[in-house]
């Protein structure tokens, strides 16, 4: 299984980017994670990974609570998370899932951080680690 966490816009505050990557880092024990800044004109989801369900963040997507977002890591999975004008809106046509972490307006760097440690507590509950207690 491979994880990849891609975001749009600059990474710019130091304490939110150095938490969502402790947590990707600690995802890595359980699958491949990669998490990456993308400009969304120059890449295309996909065609750079056509198998991987994308996973978009959006305020009007489903919630889930943390046992059923677990669920969705039974293949190779690829979440998008918008800059500070979103999602481009081809983009949220062609996802397989949209997600929203919360109805609350957020900056993308703490979505970042929200998103990386669900990922991290969902591979740690599918493995039977005590850490989502």
């Amino acid at each position: 299984m491979k994880i990849f966490l891609y975001y749009i816009g600059k990474a710019r505050d130091a304490h939110a980017n150095a938490m969502a990557d402790e947590y990707i880092k600690r995802s890595t024990r359980f699958a491949k994670c990669e998490m990456r800044e993308i400009d969304p004109r120059r890449f295309d989801p996909w065609e750079k990974h056509p198998s991987a369900v994308k996973v978009l963040l959006d305020p009007a997507g489903r919630v889930m609570d943390s046992a059923k977002f677990a669920a969705l890591f039974d293949r190779d999975l690829l979440f998008l998370v918008g800059g500070a004008d979103g999602l481009p809106s081809a983009w949220r046509e062609r996802a397989e899932v949209l997600l929203s972490l919360t109805p609350f307006t957020m900056p993308h760097e703490l979505a970042r951080v929200v998103l990386a440690e669900q990922i991290y507590r969902a591979l740690t509950t599918l493995r039977g680690h005590p850490y989502p207690r």
